[in-house]
């Protein structure tokens, strides 16, 4: 069985249309006000960060914690995943 993965906050679905049903606490625009997004990478021992190549074991370790590299100042916003 497939699972899928809120590239926002590392949320585990086993299904897209109940992933995209519900909000998301980590969403950009702020807690709630936004669906999740799906994480279209694929499931790995480690997720690397895109902005700053930091190594989490899970999506939602990386997506926890705010970047020292991100592109809207330094840990002005959360770490994402590279696929």
């Amino acid at each position: 069985m497939a699972n899928f993965y809120c590239e926002y906050c590392g949320s585990k679905y086993s299904s897209v249309a109940s992933l995209t049903a519900s909000s998301c606490a980590r969403h950009p625009d702020g807690s709630y006000k936004g669906k999740h997004k799906l994480y279209e990478g694929s499931e790995k021992s480690q997720y690397t960060c895109k902005y700053c190549g930091q190594n989490y074991s899970n999506l939602a370790s990386l997506t926890a914690s705010s970047c020292a590299r991100h592109p809207s100042g330094n840990y002005k916003g959360k770490h994402a995943p590279a696929l």
